[in-house]
C-alpha cells in the first residue's frame, strides 16, 4: 500500500458523479498508463469546470520509481490524457501545478475552459484501446509513414531514436535476457512483482493480472508457487535454472519478435519533476498515436532505470553480485542509446499486432474520487 498526505474532498455528497462533461473527462483519464498499474492519481472535484489531480509516487517502497520519476511521467501521461479527452467534450484543459505542492505529493489544478471551436483530437479513440502488449508481434519493420506519425507525435522537445533491423534488435534481445536475471533474482525486485501480480485473473483494477504475461501455462504455475516464498525463489533459481524459461518468454523472443526498439529523448536531460511531467505527456501521445496505427508497445523500463542507479552510484540492492552484474550491462545499454543514454526518458519495443486480451484495467472514478478526512496532517493509504 501507498501512503499519501491527503487534503481530498469531493464536492457534494459521498458517491456522487461528477457534473457532465467533467464525469465524461475524468473517466476517460483514469485509463493513463502508469508504472504496476499503481495509478498514482486522486481527485478532487471543486466545481463543473474545476477539479485537482493529486499525485504521489512510490519512490519508498518500489525500486523501479527511483526519486518518483516513473510516477511522476505517469502523472505526466494522465494530466495528456485529460487535456486529449476534454477536446471531444469542447473544452481546453488549463493545467497548472500548486507551486507550494510538494515533489513527492504535487497537486495540478485543472480548469476546464469551453471552447465551442474547438476540434476533437483524434488519439481520444484510443485512450481506453491503448494497453501493454507482452508477447510476440510481428516482426515486420515499421513503415515511413509510421515512424513519421509517431516522431511527430513527440515534437518539440523530444526525438525518437530508432533501434531496428537484426543486428540492433539481436543486442537489444540479449541486454534483455541478461537483465531480466537481475530482476528476477533480485530481493527488492521481487518484493514489488509480489505485490503487483494478480494471479488467476485475465483482468486486474489494480494490478498486473498474470494472464497477461504471454507465459506458457505450466511456467505460470510453477511461477506463482515459487513467488510464495523468496526462499523458494532462490533453490529455483540457484539449483534449477528457475529464471531460464520465464526470460526465455517474457524477454528474449518478445525482443526478437518485433518491429523495432526505440527510446524517446529529451533535447537536454531531464532533472526537475515538471521535465518528467512532460516528458510523460509525450510518451502518452507517443504511445495512443501507435495504438491509432494498430502499432502495440511494452516498455523496457528496468535497464535504463538500474543504469541510472549506477551512473550516480547509488545502491538498489543489498545483493553485490546483482550490483557486479547490473555494471555491465548499463555499459551495454550505452552502447546501444550512444550520447541519448543520460537524455533517455523511456524505453520499448514496438511492432504491428493486435491489442492484448488480458490487461490492467482501473479502479472506478468512485475509488478515484473519494472522500477521505481533509484536517491538516492526515494521511490517506490507497491500495
Amino acid at each position: 500500500m501507498t501512503m499519501i498526505a491527503s487534503h481530498i474532498v469531493v464536492s457534494g455528497e459521498a458517491g456522487t458523479a461528477p457534473p457532465e462533461p467533467l464525469n465524461s473527462i475524468l473517466d476517460l483519464a483514469r485509463w493513463a498508463p502508469s508504472g504496476d498499474n499503481t495509478q498514482p492519481w486522486r481527485f478532487e472535484i471543486i466545481n463543473e469546470n474545476r477539479f485537482a489531480v493529486h499525485g504521489f509516487d512510490t519512490r519508498s517502497e518500489c525500486v523501479y520509481d527511483l526519486d518518483g520519476h516513473g510516477s511522476q511521467l505517469s502523472l505526466g501521461a494522465m494530466l495528456e490524457t485529460i487535456a486529449i479527452a476534454s477536446t471531444a467534450y469542447g473544452r481546453e484543459a488549463d493545467i497548472q501545478r500548486r507551486s507550494d505542492s510538494p515533489e513527492q505529493n504535487p497537486v495540478f489544478d485543472v480548469l476546464l475552459r469551453p471552447a465551442p471551436a474547438i476540434a476533437a483530437d483524434p488519439l481520444a479513440a484510443s485512450i481506453q484501446t491503448r494497453s501493454v502488449q507482452r508477447r510476440p508481434l510481428s516482426m515486420r519493420a515499421l513503415t515511413r509513414e509510421e515512424k513519421r506519425a509517431l516522431e511527430a507525435a513527440v515534437k518539440p522537445d523530444f526525438t525518437v531514436l530508432w533501434l531496428e533491423g537484426w543486428p540492433a534488435k539481436w543486442a537489444a534481445a540479449r541486454l534483455m535476457f541478461a537483465n531480466a536475471k537481475l530482476r528476477l533474482t533480485m530481493r527488492e525486485a521481487y518484493e514489488v512483482h509480489r505485490r503487483i501480480i494478480d494471479w488467476g485473473k485475465r483482468f486486474s483494477e489494480d494490478k498486473i493480472p498474470d494472464q497477461s504475461f504471454g507465459l506458457d501455462p505450466l511456467t505460470l504455475m510453477l511461477m506463482r508457487w515459487v513467488m510464495a516464498s523468496w526462499n523458494r525463489v532462490k533453490f529455483f533459481n540457484t539449483f534449477l535454472a528457475g529464471t531460464l524459461s520465464p526470460r526465455i518468454q517474457l524477454d528474449w523472443v518478445p525482443s526478437l519478435a518485433c518491429g523495432a526498439h526505440f527510446a524517446l529523448l529529451a533535447d537536454r536531460v531531464p532533472e526537475t519533476l515538471m521535465d518528467y511531467v512532460e516528458a510523460g505527456r509525450r510518451v502518452q501521445r507517443f504511445w495512443l498515436t501507435a495504438d491509432h496505427l494498430r502499432l502495440q508497445l511494452q516498455p523496457e523500463m528496468t535497464p535504463l532505470i538500474f543504469a541510472r542507479y549506477l551512473r550516480e552510484e547509488r545502491h538498489f540492492t543489498q545483493q553485490e553480485e546483482i550490483l557486479k552484474a547490473a555494471s555491465p550491462l548499463a555499459a551495454r545499454l550505452g552502447s546501444l542509446l550512444g550520447e541519448g543514454l543520460e537524455r533517455a526518458v523511456f524505453i520499448a519495443r514496438i511492432g504491428a499486432g493486435p491489442r492484448a486480451q488480458s490487461r490492467s484495467v482501473r479502479l472506478p472514478l468512485q475509488k478515484l474520487e473519494q472522500q477521505v478526512n481533509s484536517q491538516p496532517g492526515s494521511e490517506n493509504r490507497v491500495k
